[in-house]
């Protein structure tokens, strides 16, 4: 039957059944009037038309504007309707055509029509179209060489094109149902029909990378990909896939799946959706009940993940399956207890307590835990994939060579950033991008307190002190809110809202109630805050400024008294909230197109700083016209751009993971004694005895954390009573002395530092042997069998804390404090990036101890403020001056060369000095004064050198 279908092309088609016989005779201009160039047909049924121009006399803008003008669905003399340009009752799609560019329609609305580019991209991935390799073809033929071809457009029709109803709410709360006609843009019939194929010519068992940018349409990408695959079969008639398992957390996905989905098969219980609010019984037996039934397309969380794949691992039946597993990446994120439980599951490296555990990591670490299977596709659909994730699922350009320099792993298929903004899917989010530096002099109430304390722990400790201050904050919450009232609010019609980026829980409760007393104390009304963190808040003693707070308890609930019950994106989409203040959370998978300004208070990099720069890029009606605004409190222009330029265009990898890293690191674990091979033998014949306790599995570890805990304990008494006797020496002045007890103290932390090291190896030499195996086969037992006892040695391993003090601030206090605008700027991504190149891991075993440099806080302070300001806080501050000449001896290829290959010392014997002078001496009359000041006092100098040269050392 399929044969039988019977598609047409008219051109010059009379459409409206209102022309008059003299006018259907008209040759002239007015033929025009009532004729479309080209009309298709499938069995008499109009499905789509094409209004064609010559760039030679009119541009494709050209058509479009017949479109809206001349191609109205009601005649504007009669208003009677025109049946071929009706909505959802002529032809499905209107494409307007030149030889350089496509745009399409799918309902026409006179000067409302939307026309979205039907474009190929180009191959650095601009907007538009390359020039074709073919010199007799247009740019714009594979319209019909591909698109229009019989085959495809039937497809098309078929399997993609669906009516979406979307239910909106006015300004007044009232609901309302929007219906669209969905027609796939170019790249998502291009790449969801790429994996289709891929899927019947290659089998199950693959991985394929999509870097699909925001604004590309992910969401209906993925429904199609989903829907192909869970009704795909292959030259047997055998179904390919049992299921197709998409993890993601966006709620907006299930319902498009469950809609259109229904559309195309007229059945309910082709989607499921596993969560416990939904069904009956538990999560656990909703999934296996799922599984089971081999459910067609079943919708998990990320958290969730990693139990299906146990779930499947575990059962005899369902192992003999096949899955197809989509993980839509980008969109969701954990934190808090959940990020803390995933990470013990997935032994994730640590990071900072309330960092968010994106997708991404959670996908890579699953994937890599497990030996590839030909039963398990993977479809990993990301903006912003990492270089792991690249390697993971990326595809080598020849796949008879292993991955190198020259055959690096990438996507399967691309849509960047860059198309995404030209083609005005997103906007630009760095056109107005503004910083700031905070600068700051503290001192010590009583000079004879004085202690000495751990450096590093010391300089952390310090500057969350000043962060968490209430001058600190009260001043950039005035900033904050005076930009937001004189910029930001009266945008898109007054409903333009802000996102306030905190570095901590902590913080973002101090913003709270400093935002909302300043508001309150101005009579600001219609600017209102509400702060969202994870689990609750409580402050001590120790923090700063937190008389007041001691005792109580800070929630979402409590400190969003207006929520009244609403769920929080909700609420803020309302004109109930204006700000919304965050502390690791709707940084990543927030849609709220109406956010117009970010101000950033927290350290940014990486995919990190993409993804959460990127919750402004969203279009809203008139936002393209005003723009965007990011105020950084805390970041570099520099680093901002060295994060978004990788993933602009195409992301790369300079190289990839050396595979062999993990043999050396296998003979140094070995090395180490803490362990005998022999109970790694016994432990593997254990692991898989089906009969075998978990008792007599941790017994077989038992003498290994004996014999490491021994030695560490004897390592940290030996570490502490070298360290005091050394103390104790230097106080003697006794040269000879201070050097015995100096190698003696040295000594016991070398053994201290072996054995922390030793524990952070476990770890390294599992996460990588798990990464590299799924790219490279080792075909190597020992490696196996050492994966798999490290895995389970290192968490019975626990370091004990020395005897350092914790660090007291109740002696430090803030004497000076400036919050200054630096500079605003439109910071340009460039379109020929060599250098932004995603790098690898290649430093597998090189763990280095925690290297307790101590000094006197005092110092510690004096160095802060020396580095940071003046000695009268004028405008004419050091640290602009400091990066002045910083940047300066940067340029000095020789000096650099110098630092980065000697000690302080020696390098100062080099062409540092000199350097050094002629950056002072060339200084603008801007720097007059630091200048002279520098030259009467050379000691001054010597400290500032110092300065600039651990500046430049990163030390």
């Amino acid at each position: 039957n399929y044969k039988k279908n019977i598609c047409r092309i008219v051109p010059e088609l009379v459409y409206s059944p209102y022309a008059t016989a003299a006018e259907l005779q008209d040759m002239g201009k007015q033929a025009k009037k009532w004729r479309i160039d080209l009309v298709l047909f499938i069995n008499g049924f109009p499905v789509a038309t094409l209004e064609l121009k010559s760039e030679f006399k009119q541009a494709v803008q050209n058509a479009m504007l017949q479109y809206k003008r001349t191609r109205l669905p009601k005649d504007p003399e009669t208003n009677k309707p025109e049946p071929l340009l009706m909505f959802k009752r002529g032809a499905l799609v209107h494409f307007a055509v030149s030889q350089y560019e496509v745009y399409m329609a799918t309902q026409l609305a006179g000067e409302d029509t939307f026309f979205l580019p039907f474009n190929k991209g180009t191959a650095e991935g601009g907007a538009g179209n390359d020039v074709p390799e073919d010199q007799n073809q247009y740019a714009t033929a594979y319209l019909w060489n591909e698109v229009l071809t019989p085959d495809n457009l039937l497809n098309i029709i078929g399997r993609f094109v669906h009516l979406q109803i979307e239910e909106k709410e006015d300004w007044e709360g009232r609901k309302y149902k929007k219906e669209l006609l969905i027609f796939p843009r170019y790249h998502q019939w291009n790449v969801v029909t790429k994996l289709i194929n891929a899927a019947l010519e290659e089998g199950t068992g693959q991985k394929y990378l999509i870097q699909h940018s925001a604004g590309s349409g992910k969401s209906n990408s993925i429904a199609w990909t989903a829907h192909q695959l869970s009704t795909l079969y292959d030259q047997h008639n055998q179904k390919l896939f049992d299921s197709v398992i998409v993890v993601t957390d966006r709620t907006i996905l299930d319902a498009q799946l469950q809609d259109t989905i229904y559309q195309f098969e007229h059945a309910d219980g082709v989607v499921g959706r596993i969560n416990n609010k939904e069904g009956d019984g538990s999560k656990s037996e909703k999934l296996a009940k799922a599984l089971e039934t081999s459910q067609p397309i079943i919708i998990v969380t990320i958290q969730t993940f990693p139990f299906v794949l146990r779930a499947i691992e575990n059962s005899t039946n369902l192992k003999q399956r096949r899955y197809a597993v989509i993980a839509d990446e980008a969109h969701s994120s954990q934190s808090g207890s959940t990020a803390r439980q995933l990470k013990e599951v997935l032994m994730l490296e640590e990071r900072e307590e309330d960092a968010e555990l994106s997708s991404e990591d959670i996908l890579d670490a699953v994937v890599a835990a497990r030996k590839g299977s030909n039963n398990l596709s993977y479809y990993a659909f990301t903006a912003t994939p990492k270089d792991k994730t690249l390697q993971l699922f990326g595809r080598v350009p020849n796949p008879e060579l292993p991955p190198s320099k020259q055959n690096k792993p990438e996507a399967f298929h691309v849509y960047s950033m860059r198309q995404a903004i030209e083609e005005g899917f997103i906007l630009d989010v760095l056109k107005n991008y503004t910083n700031y530096k905070v600068v700051y002099k503290l001192k010590q109430k009583i000079e004879e307190a004085d202690k000495q304390v751990d450096a590093k722990k010391a300089k952390i400790r310090l500057n969350q002190w000043v962060r968490l201050h209430d001058h600190n904050i009260s001043q950039k919450v005035k900033v904050i809110v005076e930009h937001f009232k004189n910029n930001v609010m009266g945008l898109l019609g007054g409903q333009a809202k802000a996102m306030v980026v905190t570095s901590s829980r902590k913080e973002a409760v101090r913003y709270k109630l400093a935002f909302d007393k300043y508001v309150t104390d101005q009579g600001y009304k219609s600017i209102q805050a509400m702060v969202a963190f994870s689990g609750e808040v409580e402050f001590n003693d120790k923090d700063t400024d937190s008389s007041g707070l001691v005792g109580q308890t800070f929630n979402e609930r409590n400190m969003n008294p207006g929520l009244k019950g609403r769920e929080m994106r909700k609420a803020f989409d309302s004109d109930d909230y204006q700000v919304m203040l965050v502390a690791n959370k709707f940084q990543t998978g927030f849609d709220q197109p109406k956010l117009c300004a970010m101000y950033v208070d927290k350290k940014l990099g990486g995919v990190e700083c993409v993804q959460t720069l990127s919750r402004l890029n969203r279009t809203y009606p008139g936002k393209a016209e005003s723009g965007t605004f990011v105020l950084d409190f805390f970041n570099d222009p520099e680093d901002i751009l060295a994060a978004f330029q990788p993933y602009y265009q195409t992301a790369e990898l300079a190289d990839v993971s050396n595979p062999d890293q993990i043999f050396d690191l296998f003979e140094k674990l070995k090395a180490t004694k803490i362990f005998l091979w022999t109970e790694v033998e016994q432990f593997v014949e254990a692991f898989f005895t089906k009969n075998k306790s978990n008792a007599a599995i941790s017994n077989i570890c038992k003498p290994a954390v004996e014999r490491w805990q021994k030695r560490y304990s004897q390592a940290i008494e030996a570490y502490n009573t070298t360290r005091d006797m050394l103390e104790r020496c230097k106080k003697t002045n006794d040269a000879v002395l201070i050097a015995n007890a100096d190698n003696a103290f040295k000594e016991a932390k070398l053994e201290k530092d072996k054995l922390e090291i030793f524990k952070k190896d476990l770890g390294s030499f599992t996460r990588f042997y798990e990464f590299m195996s799924q790219i490279v086969d080792y075909d190597d037992k020992e490696l196996e069998k050492l994966s798999l006892y490290a895995r389970n040695l290192r968490p019975l391993l626990r370091e004990t804390a020395t005897k350092d003090d914790e660090v007291d601030l109740s002696n430090v206090s803030m004497s000076h404090y400036r919050l200054s605008k630096i500079r605003q700027q439109d910071i340009k991504l460039k379109e020929d990036a060599e250098d932004f190149k995603l790098e690898p891991g290649n430093d597998l075993g090189a763990a280095k101890p925690r290297d307790k440099k101590e000094e006197f806080l005092s110092q510690i302070i004096e160095r802060l403020n020396d580095v940071f300001i003046t000695d009268n806080l004028t405008d004419k501050d050091m640290l602009n001056y400091a990066y002045t000449v910083r940047d300066k001896l940067a340029e000095n290829e020789i000096v650099m060369k110098q630092i980065a290959n000697n000690t302080r010392e020696q390098a100062m014997l080099g062409d540092f000095p000199k350097a050094m002078d002629d950056a002072i001496l060339g200084s603008s009359a801007a720097h007059q004064e630091q200048m002279m000041q520098l030259l009467s006092d050379p000691a001054k100098a010597s400290i500032f050198a110092r300065v600039i040269f651990d500046m430049l050392s990163g030390g």
